[in-house]
């Protein structure tokens, strides 16, 4: 059998392509011939004949044919009429009953049965040609041939319709992903432009060298921004320059001027809107050249920057708060340890040395004026923060009634208190002795704000606070407290001031200046926030928000503690602080209690004093913020000593929560502490031993 070619060397007539399309074409694959005949010196035969023409397969009988099928195309089918089992009429009906072969060509092979009939019968089963044995070579393998050359041209033309299909899906898929790239290009330019529009932010395109700046483009919502419509500002060249600040004016020209020599601009103004508001403008460019480098135009964006300015205050404002609160909380601790000292002289002296009448009104007064300044110490701690709260529920008709009560004799016969509480108004959650004094405060600066009289307006209502809310609360609820008047106002440029301490717009000598302070204060410790309206002229109104408290129980009422320490007992008191006047008084007022005190000046002192004999000692007495050891340690090492040994610290800071007492049984006493209330406070430390003991 003569050697077939290998397919990769197999001539190809490849169809000329179109001018502007570039085809590669593919390799074709020779025809296949499929030759069934149950004589093997015929199937040798027909190979010889045809092996020019195509890719002779050849198949013993009709299933070896039948499966040859499955396996692939053929261009034409050579079948043997007459075969044992299944003859060429069996097996020429099942290939035209499969939908994958019914349309190859089938040429019979015969010896026998020339007839009519036969034939007809051959051509019914789907045959298109008849050879009739023995086969003359010519004559089969022209037959064959116009089979072979109709399956290739099929194939060229399957081939070429492949390739225009995939050419059209390859032109439809560009067209369709242009449609989508531009329609996406649009949508960029929709949202680019509504993002332009919705921000405040304005492009603009200026011609260099004009004066006065008028914009020859510009992109971005104009009207917004200024408050005048772009036309506005073409038929008034000079519109611009006109509405800029007074003080901003001579620093701006300055920067144009400097921008002609090649200086980027960038520069920050107030720009008077048609509101008549002036708002922070953001201004920088930068100069466009020609393919020459000369100057053409300035490219540059106007950016509203107000908000941002405004929040820089707050924050400067917070900042400054803070430092003031820091420095004030310091400065009341040390006028705690001098109002010690000296209020607990004075109550030495009135218990120890007789007095003239005369004496006793100066000590009176002297008294009178220490206790003021422990009341302002009270509100420093309170503006610093630093006060200790015992937040609770609270009725807002209870506390009205207290407050107007409170306030009937102090804001005289002119001005009258209008409560309005909306109907279920939630109760507030902070220090109700800390919120009436806030309201009295704010009441007191109403009254003075109208000399006249007049009616001051306390208003309650719920309120909501959600995340985008500009308030520097954290989302929840809360319950807004708002004393307004109707009096004379406060001006703009001192409200960003009125919350600081000292600072106040009364006249001198009608005023502390800590009212408002202490509020601000209050509210803050307690979760909330103070917001200031006024208008000169018109009455001002402060809105003190409080969070609402998640239930309204009434605030418990602690039991009356068993009697644990016999009146008129003698306690033998250790004591110590590092003031030395405080330290005076202090024994000497435990000895007026009858006790009797043994002082020392700092920690190890007081231990080693305790060491010598812990049985003697019922009870220490120590300050809290004393150089080397603190009290809280000083007392840590007594009870090493001495177990569970009675203890008081008394403080000139006011917020105990930060002595870190945890699990300790310490009293904690604020100064400057009366009589009463260091009496109270050893009958409390004895008590809660004796307790922790059973």
């Amino acid at each position: 059998m003569p050697r077939k070619l290998p397919l990769a060397v197999q001539p190809v007539t490849v169809a000329e392509a179109p001018p502007l399309l570039k085809v590669v074409p593919e390799p074709a694959a020779r025809a296949r011939i499929l030759v069934v005949d149950d004589d093997e010196h015929n199937l040798l035969a027909i190979r010889t004949v045809l092996e020019d023409v195509g890719d002779v397969i050849v198949a013993k009988s009709g299933p070896e044919a039948l499966r040859e099928l499955l396996r692939g195309d053929f261009a034409v089918i050579l079948l043997d009429v007459y075969m044992p089992g299944m003859d060429g009429y069996e097996v020429a009906q099942m290939v035209r009953g499969r939908e994958q072969t019914k349309r190859i060509p089938i040429i019979f092979l015969s010896a026998v049965n020339k007839e009519t009939e036969h034939l007809i019968r051959g051509y019914s089963m789907g045959a298109v040609d008849y050879v009739f044995k023995p086969v003359e070579p010519i004559v089969l393998r022209s037959k064959v041939a116009v089979f072979v050359d109709l399956f290739q041209m099929t194939l060229e033309i399957r081939r070429k319709a492949q390739a225009e299909q995939a050419l059209l899906d390859a032109t439809i898929k560009a067209n369709d992903q242009r449609l989508k790239a531009e329609r996406q290009l649009r949508l960029a330019e929709q949202r680019q432009g509504a993002i332009i529009q919705s921000l405040p932010i304005l492009l603009y395109l200026e011609t260099e060298g004009v004066y006065p700046r008028v914009p020859k483009l510009i992109s971005g919502d104009f009207t917004a921004m200024t408050g005048f419509p772009l036309d506005a500002v073409r038929r008034t060249p000079t519109l611009w320059h006109d509405r800029l600040h007074p003080d901003d004016k001579d620093r701006v020209e300055a920067t144009l001027r400097g921008r002609a020599h090649g200086a980027p601009l960038a520069m920050e103004y107030r720009w008077q809107h048609a509101d008549g508001r002036y708002r922070h403008v953001l201004d920088q460019a930068v100069l466009m050249r020609d393919m020459d480098g000369k100057p053409m135009e300035y490219a540059g964006t106007l950016l509203d920057v107000t908000d941002r300015k405004d929040l820089e205050t707050q924050l400067l404002h917070v900042r400054k708060m803070d430092a003031i609160g820091k420095l004030t909380g310091g400065i009341a601790h040390d006028f705690n340890n001098l109002l010690a000292a000296v209020i607990g002289g004075l109550g030495m002296i009135e218990r120890r040395v007789p007095l003239a009448e005369e004496h006793r009104k100066i000590l009176a007064m002297t008294q009178h004026a220490a206790g003021q300044g422990s009341e302002l110490v009270s509100r420093l701690l309170a503006f610093a923060r630093k006060q200790k709260l015992e937040p609770a529920a609270i009725d807002l008709t209870c506390l009205s009634d207290s407050v107007s009560n409170l306030l009937s004799h102090t804001l005289g016969g002119l001005v009258e208190i209008a409560w309005d509480i909306e109907p279920g108004v939630a109760h507030p959650y902070a220090d109700e002795a800390q919120l009436e004094l806030a309201i009295m405060n704010l009441a007191i600066n109403a009254r003075d704000a109208m000399p006249e009289g007049g009616t001051i307006h306390i208003s309650a209502r719920n309120a909501q606070v959600g995340a985008r809310d500009d308030l520097d609360l954290p989302p929840g609820d809360y319950v807004v407290l708002t004393v307004g008047d109707t009096g004379c106002g406060i001006a703009p440029d001192m409200l960003e001031r009125v919350m600081e301490p000292f600072f106040t717009t009364k006249d001198v000598g009608k005023g502390t200046g800590l009212g408002l302070s202490m509020v601000y204060g209050f509210a803050n410790q307690s979760g909330g926030t103070v917001r200031i309206d006024s208008r000169e002229g018109e009455g001002t109104r402060v809105a003190l928000w409080l969070p609402r408290a998640a239930a309204c129980a009434p605030k418990p009422v602690p039991a009356e503690p068993a009697q644990a320490l016999a009146e008129g007992t003698s306690l033998n008191i250790l004591l110590v602080d590092d003031h030395e006047g405080v330290r005076a008084t202090t024994a000497a007022l435990l000895e007026d209690l009858g006790h009797a005190p043994v002082a020392a000046a700092d920690g190890p002192a007081v231990l080693e004093l305790l060491d010598r004999d812990p049985d003697k000692v019922d009870l220490i007495i120590s300050d809290y913020a004393m150089p080397h050891v603190s009290g809280t340690e000083v007392i840590r090492r007594a009870r090493q000593i001495r177990p569970a040994l009675p203890a008081i610290i008394i403080t000139g800071y006011a917020d105990n929560s930060a002595l870190d007492l945890t699990g300790e049984h310490v009293i904690a006493v604020n100064k400057p502490f009366s009589p009463a209330q260091m009496k109270d406070a050893i009958r409390r430390a004895m008590e809660a031993t004796i307790t922790d003991g059973a």
